[in-house]
């Protein structure tokens, strides 16, 4: 056993993303046990601070995906216990879990991230949504991404290359969050870069490329075997290559994130690297891009790019 003490790693949860970090947990435990660390796996439920207060953990490893656990809660209160734990700090997660936040924070820094509008769902029964939609339409143009304001997983996200498709698009996203983010869809590659503290500073792992096999990296796609190939690191010109650490590098530093975090990318035909978002509990299932990105050797030495500028832009 290694001198770590007693590793507490959660899983599970109430999100819609339960079966996700259920075997996100599993695969996370197993790892750590083959590495000699004395590790626990429990799921969230109301006898977890009682355990927490009777015997405290040396570590808490959360690998909850979605509501209370990447949004902050549970930080928050892991810190009330003084619980030390892996992972963003509860100002951190919600900057990262709340897209258009997370969006703005990184266009403030001239990464690109695609044009979109947020809005409630009341507004459209509020305001009239035949108007609404045009008005989206006519801003942003299509095809169109529709997504929930949080969450992850793809889950209550459609593309939408009909303007009499997008009514049907935003209800299915109401049915994860009561905010809908619509937003321009980027024809291009779908690339993720891992970020790792290491000796103090983050570090851009190398890029991992997805090619989905049915043409959107749908929950179908990211948790099939199969779904999607994976290349790593991604086909990309060294120039490309090194905004996209960058732009990975950018996020992390920005959001207030610590530890480990993955930031999800699209790669035009022109080469301009597009910001998606961050996710501060990447999923360590056995397709999780995550798991795809391996140790790096003296190939990748050139590809691992530590932050040396307060901002960077994306173009």
């Amino acid at each position: 056993m290694t001198d770590l003490g007693r590793v507490l790693v959660l899983a599970g949860g109430l999100s819609a993303e339960r079966e996700v970090s259920l075997q996100s947990g599993a695969r996370l435990r197993d790892a750590l046990v083959r590495a000699g660390v004395d590790v626990h796996l429990r799921d969230v439920d109301a006898g977890l601070l009682g355990g927490l207060a009777a015997e405290p953990p040396a570590v808490v490893w959360p690998v909850l995906h979605g509501v209370s656990g990447e949004d902050g809660t549970l930080q928050e209160v892991l810190e009330m216990f003084g619980v030390p734990y892996v992972g963003g700090v509860p100002a951190g997660c919600r900057a990262a879990f709340d897209k258009p936040t997370a969006k703005a924070l990184l266009a403030s820094a001239g990464v690109r991230t695609p044009a979109s509008v947020c809005l409630p769902r009341d507004a459209f029964a509020d305001l009239g949504a035949g108007a609404l939609v045009e008005r989206i339409v006519a801003r942003l143009g299509l095809p169109l991404v529709v997504k929930p304001r949080a969450g992850g997983s793809a889950m209550g996200v459609s593309v939408v290359r009909d303007a009499a498709d997008l009514p049907a698009a935003l209800m299915a996203a109401t049915g994860y969050h009561d905010w809908i983010l619509v937003e321009q869809a980027i024809t291009g590659d779908e690339i993720t870069v891992g970020v790792v503290d290491l000796d103090g500073a983050p570090v851009a792992l190398p890029a991992v490329g997805i090619a989905p096999h049915g043409g959107a990296y749908d929950y179908a796609a990211r948790y099939t075997a199969g779904g999607a190939t994976f290349t790593t690191p991604a086909d990309l010109a060294p120039a490309v290559s090194d905004v996209a650490g960058q732009v990975a590098l950018t996020a992390h530093r920005l959001l207030g994130l610590r530890d480990l975090s993955r930031t999800d990318m699209i790669v035009d035909g022109d080469g301009v690297v597009w910001y998606l978002e961050t996710n501060v509990a990447p999923g360590q299932t056995a397709t999780s891009t995550w798991l795809r990105t391996r140790r790096p050797d003296r190939r990748d030495r050139a590809r691992l790019r530590r932050p040396r500028h307060r901002h960077v832009h994306a173009e």
